[in-house]
């Protein structure tokens, strides 16, 4: 009888399964041809002709927005863009450029070091006049860009203006494959703490992380700081490589699963480490997504590192990226979740899109609680929480500010007329601007004649007219007008406020140092300024603290704090 109950059961099942088969084929094709009806009836009845790849096009993208953001489709036209996305490479001549508003050209801001640009002798502040010939007056940053961008071996004639010597000069450079710097910096940070930043993983970066390690280790690092703080992940099997250098061979860091045997994988560690004892510390924030959270998720789950900072972005689902489309396209779709050694996946944002593109963070009560190697917990559904919660470097809350700074060019040509005059400045990691040095600054911002419009003005001429409109005015005209003339603009005292001096000057530093010693430079200057990193410092230093850190919190002493 339990038998024929049993197979009554699985037929029932079959059945069910067979009819929700059925049913959701009959909706894809009535979909699908009322979709072509209706496009059929525009093209031979709307007004205007249709432009076939907006209108389809626009149609592909709104359903593929009603999913998740990482599943994207690449038409021929922007494989090519895809890919140096993908890869971090594409073939130019390696520097970062801007368009300057006064002189109405884009300048070269930053070249990148060993690239074709900085092996030129082309600088910060070179004005792009023209290339091959044709004139690059007040052409945009997307345009220029496009221009220096070519096949990797061929040639381009640049034409530039020196504001240093008045000339305008012309290089002819060959462009070349140009990876982006994602190992700006490492070295050491104390007498015995290692650093390494990593800003991508991508084709390489784990065996550049090795020998940057080995250096550390021959220079006397006996503990690391890896910092993947803006890191927003990249090639899960770099993140597996780097992961190898520090976990015993054979041990799962990373399961992979999704609706076909196809999305499903395993990744297990596979060659002996370099160093499974050395004590690490993973500095994140809210931009360490995907690959690098896999990484230091994984190091936190098997008790291998500690995590300090603040709560990672919460990227739990993996992409399928080159599925080959008809007409040269390419699909990157998503196509499973990932699962670090305890188990958990830390994807924070659920998409649900039953009621039309609703999407919701996960709430910390749905989520659940996992384990570590060690017996430690840690839970899913939010990105990596930090063993060490740190509050980050603080910055003035001037955003708006310096964006209207930054687009009079003030603070960049302060920065050439700097380098201009300056041959040689200190080492990076000791490099500061001189009070008198931020003095000729603030001379050149007040008689430059700049404003901006302060929010809170905004915001008190509205209180004005609510409080007109309300009847109050007229007994609180007195305070209405002592705090008008409180919040009337005044840039010397501005730029002197102690936060505001304080970020600005790190900033013209950064800048003018970069110019000098590249992206490793102005890695280094920075980091006399960064507070996680001095946090880290202190862990590593104290044996005790980070042993307590990395063990289970007993039952009783759980009972206890509750």
């Amino acid at each position: 009888m339990k038998k024929i109950i049993t197979i009554l059961l699985l037929a029932t099942a079959t059945a069910v399964h067979a009819q929700k088969d059925d049913s959701h084929n009959f909706e894809l094709s009535k979909n699908l041809e009322v979709f072509s009806a209706i496009y059929e009836t525009l093209d031979m009845m709307y007004v205007d002709t249709l432009d076939a790849n907006e209108v389809v096009g626009t149609a592909i993208t709104a359903m593929l927005r009603s999913l998740d953001p990482y599943t994207e489709y690449y038409p021929d036209d922007r494989t090519s863009d895809y890919k140096k996305m993908l890869s971090g490479k594409y073939a130019g001549i390696g520097a970062i450029i801007s368009y300057h508003f006064k002189k109405k050209h884009v300048v070269i801001n930053e070249p990148y070091e060993f690239m074709p640009a900085a092996e030129a002798g082309l600088r910060k502040g070179d004005v792009i006049l023209s290339i091959d010939g044709e004139s690059m007056e007040d052409k945009t940053n997307a345009y220029v860009s496009e221009h220096l961008r070519g096949e990797p071996g061929t040639t381009l004639v640049l034409k530039i203006h020196r504001p240093s010597t008045g000339k305008d000069m012309t290089f002819k450079i060959q462009r070349k494959t140009i990876q982006t710097p994602y190992l700006p910096y490492y070295g050491m940070v104390g007498d015995s703490v290692g650093y390494i930043a990593l800003e991508q993983f991508v084709d390489g970066c784990a065996r550049d992380f090795r020998r940057a390690f080995l250096d550390l280790k021959k220079a006397g690092a006996t503990r690391l700081i890896i910092d993947l703080r803006g890191n927003g992940g990249g090639s899960v099997e770099e993140a597996v490589s780097l992961l190898n250098m520090f976990v015993p061979k054979g041990v799962e860091l990373l399961a992979v699963r999704g609706k076909t045997a196809r999305s499903n994988s395993t990744f297990y560690t596979t060659v002996e480490p370099v160093d499974t004892v050395m004590p690490i510390a993973v500095l994140v924030n809210g931009q360490t997504a995907s690959a690098s959270e896999i990484t230091c998720g994984a190091l936190q789950d098997l008790d291998r590192a500690v995590v300090m900072g603040t709560r990672t972005y919460g990227k739990g689902l993996v992409q399928m990226p080159n599925l080959r489309m008809p007409y040269n396209g390419l699909l990157k779709l998503t196509t499973a979740k990932y699962y670090i050694p305890s188990g958990r996946c830390i994807q924070a944002i659920n998409y649900n899109h039953s009621k039309g593109g609703y999407r919701e963070h996960i709430p910390d009560s749905l989520t659940h609680e996992f384990r570590t190697a060690g017996g430690r917990t840690v839970r899913d559904g939010g990105g990596i929480a930090p063993d060490i919660a740190l509050v980050p470097d603080s910055m003035p809350n001037l955003p708006y500010y310096l964006q209207s700074l930054d687009s009079t060019n003030l603070m960049f040509d302060y920065v050439v007329d700097y380098i201009d005059s300056h041959p040689t400045i200190a080492p990076a990691g000791e490099f500061e601007l001189s009070d008198d040095d931020y003095a000729e600054f603030k001379r050149r911002v007040v008689e430059s004649g700049f404003t901006y419009d302060r929010i809170s003005e905004i915001y008190l001429k509205d209180l004005v007219e609510m409080a007109k409109f309300e009847g109050y005015y007229d007994d609180a005209t007195a305070e209405f007008e002592a705090l008008e003339k409180r919040l009337k603009h005044d840039i010397a005292r501005d730029l002197d406020y102690e936060n505001n001096k304080t970020y600005i000057k790190r900033l013209l530093e950064y800048d003018i140092v970069t110019a000098y010693y590249y992206q490793r430079g102005g890695a280094e200057c920075l980091l006399r300024y960064d507070n996680m990193v001095d946090e880290a410092k202190k862990l590593l230093l104290d044996d005790e603290a980070y042993r307590k850190v990395l063990q289970p919190v007993a039952v009783d002493d759980v009972a206890a704090n509750n």
